[in-house]
């Protein structure tokens, strides 16, 4: 939650201590629809809990618990007895929590919509059956690294949540095609889905799943290794709307692919094609032609990426008016002529260059001098001077020779 409702409660607590009237103006439940306790997270124990729940009742509407690891299940159960209005609720990194608390959530708040359960490691496939009973009205779901969760659990929350468009599935490993079979018979109106590290999953869940998500917007396939072009194709061929795709680490993908994807998606604007290692200029080619949104591109470790590509994308329509973020750590034949052509791209907010070995300090001066409010990111090591002709001793560094 944002900051202003931090302010806003705190504002709330300094007026409560002025006079017994403004405390109970201040401490009516009618004041506290929002509340975020993050700033305060390693103080939260579960009376807090409790007793906000009592004072705030069925006026409170979203509630952040994020990081307050204090917080158990016996807690949240009266909160949600006492909050039934509840539609937004942030559990990120309450690591006490167990199945116990979804089912509360379930029988009390019906009206839940956003739900974070991010790093609860404790839940499992019990409380997604029991969040598609009684929460079916729930549009957000993250459960990211909550890795006891399988297909299974998958199926029972879709049969019930059919109207969740956000679904965050990070690092729940034992998640395999089955799972996404499943999000493509029942969610229809999904256009957010997160499967970071979920290594087991194939082309063939990723295939289903654009067949019966055409709404998709934003898709996560990082550290999904086995994927292959028929993914990108699956795509373009399905899912016309989208608008993100992170495709870290997945080494399989090729020029092919990402042409296809480029000449049907015209309304990318985020793409992380780190480690993408088969992909060469052409992508870059294909991406400015067709994609005109484009505001952050990562090519970190795409090797055969050269500053050709970079004429390309720099020349284009979103190098020109859209492109903020450029990520080229590790693009070792990346030179001085790319920052050159960069000098188009006049809404550049940030570059990173990290071991770019061909880039120099006066050509990261130069570029700057025309883009001034670009932040550059990039190392150079040491340079380690050759060994003198006819000399035997070991060869030292240019700080080891000053000392």
């Amino acid at each position: 939650m944002c900051k202003h409702l931090i302010f806003h409660n705190i504002t709330l607590c300094r007026c409560a201590q002025i006079s017994k009237a403004w405390n109970i103006l201040a401490l009516d439940g009618s004041n506290w629809q929002r509340i975020d306790l993050f700033n305060f997270q390693t103080d939260v124990e579960g009376r807090v809990v409790e007793n906000i729940s009592k004072r705030c009742g069925g006026f409170l509407r979203k509630l952040s618990l994020r990081g307050c690891i204090g917080v158990g299940d016996s807690s949240l159960k009266t909160f949600a007895q006492n909050c039934r209005n509840i539609e937004h609720l942030n559990l990120n990194g309450c690591t006490k929590i167990t199945d116990s608390t979804c089912y509360s959530l379930s029988r009390f708040c019906s009206k839940l919509k956003h739900l974070d359960l991010t790093s609860c490691v404790s839940i499992t496939n019990s409380s997604l059956k029991g969040i598609s009973e009684g929460c079916r009205h729930l549009e957000y779901l993250n459960l990211s690294w909550c890795d006891q969760i399988t297909k299974d659990g998958v199926e029972a929350l879709v049969r019930g949540c059919r109207g969740l468009r956000a679904l965050l599935l990070r690092g729940c490993t034992q998640l395999e095609d089955e799972a996404l079979k499943h999000i493509q018979n029942y969610c229809h109106e999904l256009v957010s889905l997160n499967l970071q590290s979920c290594s087991r999953v194939t082309d063939d869940g990723v295939v289903q799943l654009c067949r019966g998500c055409p709404r998709l917007q934003a898709l996560c396939l990082s550290g999904c290794g086995s994927l292959t072009d028929a993914s990108l194709t699956a795509l373009a061929l399905n899912c016309p709307r989208l608008q993100i795709l992170e495709a870290a680490r997945c080494s399989h993908l090729t020029d092919a692919g990402f042409t296809l994807l480029a000449r049907n998606c015209h309304d990318l604007e985020k793409m992380d094609l780190e480690e993408c290692i088969l992909i060469t200029d052409r992508t870059l080619t294909q991406l400015s032609i067709h994609c005109p949104k484009l505001q952050a591109l990562s090519l970190s470790h795409c090797e055969l990426i050269t500053d050709d590509g970079i004429l390309h994308l720099s020349n284009s329509p979103c190098g020109h008016e859209r492109l903020r973020v450029l990520e080229l750590d590790n693009c070792l034949l990346i030179t001085d002529v790319a920052l050159e052509h960069l000098e188009h791209c006049r809404g550049l907010e940030r570059l990173e260059l990290y071991d770019c070995q061909q880039v120099t300090r006066a050509g990261i001066k130069r570029m700057r001098a025309q883009l001034p409010h670009v932040r550059v990111h990039a190392y150079f090591a040491p340079v380690t001077p050759p060994t003198a002709a006819g000399g035997g001793g070991p060869r030292l560094c240019r700080c080891c020779v000053i000392l």
